[in-house]
């Protein structure tokens, strides 16, 4: 009698001890059905700022999209090389953003093919991985170096201390006047002119500072990129002081104009410029601009 109870006993523990494995097998069948689900229908989109410099970090700006029409997502983890963006919760049909920095080693033009999205969703007992498709091409420029060559007008022309009194089309604004049919169409302010009658016109002040030629071949620096750097660095000081900048690079000439559009436009030349090319050589034309 007491050896049969002894049987019964282990036999008891033994289907307890399968009832509890059998539980947690389960349990985690359950939770990685659901873990693989919370990855599906998803989409990921990246947006990069108009200027990206090498070794500078830039704020990317991650779209998350649940497709699904029910149910949400939870715990996803957006990771590029050496960042992530994290997003707890995005509800069914709903889109989710966060900005995440990021920064290239090299200057040049990068493309960015795929992302890694991951979840330890429900419980952490696994973290799924799953990679998706994106398509970025993005032009990191060089990094600026600072330099103060000889520019026109002397030093207190090139920090941009004298005053801007003629009218132009490329400076700041100075009034809003009324449209008198000779402005340029550019120079509507749209907003004001709706909430009245009359059409109304951005009045403009003339950059007063000396144009810069910038040659790239005279820029300071024993090596191409330290002369990338400061041409990098002399047109968006430029900029800032509101003086059109031109470059002479190779064979390709840009006239000294005050824009944004074309400070980008150089930069972008810059960043493209190939490091291994002699003096005078043709570069490739530039392909595109960030947006």
């Amino acid at each position: 009698m007491t050896l049969l109870l002894g049987f019964a006993a282990v036999n008891t523990g033994n289907n307890l001890l399968y009832l509890l494995v059998s539980a947690l097998l389960g349990f985690m069948a359950v939770s990685g059905v659901l873990g693989k689900g919370n990855l599906s229908r998803l989409q990921v989109r990246l947006s990069f700022p108009a200027e990206i410099y090498a070794g500078r970090p830039a704020s990317v700006r991650v779209r998350v999209e649940n497709r699904r029409r029910r149910l949400p997502v939870f715990l996803l983890q957006i990771a590029l090389p050496g960042s992530d963006a994290l997003f707890h919760v995005i509800g069914a049909g709903e889109a989710a953003e966060a900005e995440i920095p990021y920064s290239f080693t090299r200057r040049g033009r990068h493309r960015l093919e795929q992302v890694q999205v991951r979840s330890i969703f429900p419980i952490n007992f696994f973290v799924r991985t799953l990679t998706l498709p994106v398509d970025c091409q993005v032009v990191a420029f060089p990094a600026p170096r600072p330099c103060a060559p000889r520019l026109p007008g002397g030093e207190k022309a090139y920090r941009g201390e004298s005053a801007a009194t003629a009218k132009g089309h490329q400076g700041e604004i100075t009034r809003i006047v009324d449209y008198r049919g000779d402005q340029p169409l550019k120079l509507i302010h749209w907003k004001l002119s709706a909430r009245s009658e009359e059409l109304k016109v951005k009045e403009l002040a003339e950059a007063s500072a000396e144009p810069v030629m910038l040659d790239f071949e005279t820029l300071p620096g024993s090596t191409v990129e330290e002369r990338l750097g400061a041409a990098t660095f002399l047109i968006n000081r430029c900029a800032r002081e509101q003086r059109p900048v031109g470059l002479q690079i190779g064979q390709r000439r840009f006239s000294p104009m005050a824009t944004r559009l074309h400070r980008l436009q150089l930069l972008t030349e810059l960043g493209l410029y190939p490091a291994s090319v002699s003096p005078g050589r043709p570069i490739a034309q530039i392909i595109d601009l960030p947006k």
